[in-house]
């Protein structure tokens, strides 16, 4: 069988300018990558069509100008200079990309080697422009080019379409996002406006043991190095108490000699972090617990806070005075 012998045309589809082959096939250019937005319309620009028919640009010009009837401005436009900077700038970030098809692209600036030298302003064609180049061209070649074009721009609204069910489901999760951070947030508010503060100072009325208990929690765990209690009468309830501290800070128990809390004590201190023990040398009427650097005056025993009416009060004396004097 003779093997059939490509035409001029054949050619000219395979290879527009004579260039590598591989660079013009569809995995390398993607006519819809081509397809730009330009005053709100959908439009493909003179030298990127040239590079699609192969032909030159000054030569496609040419013939819209001779049928210039045929492109109304709905069909082509010139871009202003404002629109060109754009676009200038547009492909000269891209053209810094290591990519085949930029390099295709930058070679088909009409006969110039550096798009700063085109002088004229391109020309913007729109679909119906495109379709009319077509004719005016006349060739094997912009026929077959434009159904490849024709079919990218039919997918260009699915593609659009598609864009957009996907921004509003991304808009529709933000929305209910931020309806969530919103409702979390009173919460939030709700909760630390009924929370009780730690105040400089605080009374319990008769019977608000938890509240009491709660209270004084907080304080153990707000110390940073050291808790220091003074008080006559202390129990195992006390050491529950003193384990909620955070790590590596020191616990000291002043207080009477128990037997029964000794017991406790040694127990406790032979699994858990120790808490040591300092009898008073003397009866002490009030009870005190120093957080840190801070003094707090107790009303009753901690372990009896919120049996009765009691009160706590930071006070402005000096955890030093304190120990001193007992």
């Amino acid at each position: 069988m003779t093997k059939k012998k490509k035409t001029v045309a054949d050619e000219v589809v395979e290879n527009p300018n004579n260039l590598p082959s591989a660079l013009f096939d569809d995995a390398k250019i993607d006519i819809k990558s081509l397809i730009r937005v330009i005053r709100g319309q959908q439009v493909m620009l003179d030298f990127d069509l040239a590079m699609l028919y192969g032909e030159k640009t000054k030569r496609i010009n040419e013939q819209v100008k001779r049928n210039i009837n045929r492109f109304p401005d709905d069909f082509m436009f010139q871009l202003e200079k404002k629109e060109w900077n754009i676009l200038r700038l547009q492909i000269a970030t891209a053209e810094s990309a290591d990519d085949e098809c930029v390099t295709l692209l930058r070679s088909q600036f009409a006969t110039a080697k550096d798009i700063s030298k085109i002088r004229n302003y391109p020309y913007a064609f729109t679909r119906n422009g495109i379709a009319m180049l077509s004719s005016v061209l006349n060739s094997d070649t912009a026929i077959e080019v434009n159904k490849r074009i024709m079919r990218a721009f039919t997918a260009i609204p699915d593609l659009v379409n598609n864009n957009i069910l996907m921004m509003q489901r991304i808009l529709n999760i933000e929305q209910h996002q931020t309806e969530t951070d919103e409702k979390v947030n009173r919460i939030l508010v709700t909760i630390e406006e009924r929370t009780p503060k730690q105040l400089p100072e605080q009374v319990f009325g008769t019977g608000c043991v938890w509240d009491a208990w709660t209270y004084v929690s907080d304080m153990v765990r707000s110390a940073k190095e050291r808790i220091i209690l003074i008080d006559n009468f202390v129990d195992d309830r006390v050491l529950s108490l003193l384990d909620k501290r955070n790590d590596n800070v020191e616990a000291t128990i002043y207080t009477r000699y128990n037997e029964s809390f000794l017991t406790d004590l040694e127990k406790h201190n032979d699994q858990y972090r120790d808490i040591r023990f300092i009898q008073l040398s003397q009866r002490n009427h009030d009870r005190f617990l120093i957080i840190d650097e801070t003094v707090y005056f107790l009303g009753a025993s901690v372990k009896d806070m919120g049996v009765g009416l009691c009160a706590i009060a930071q006070m402005h004396t000096s955890p030093e005075l304190i120990l001193q004097l007992l």
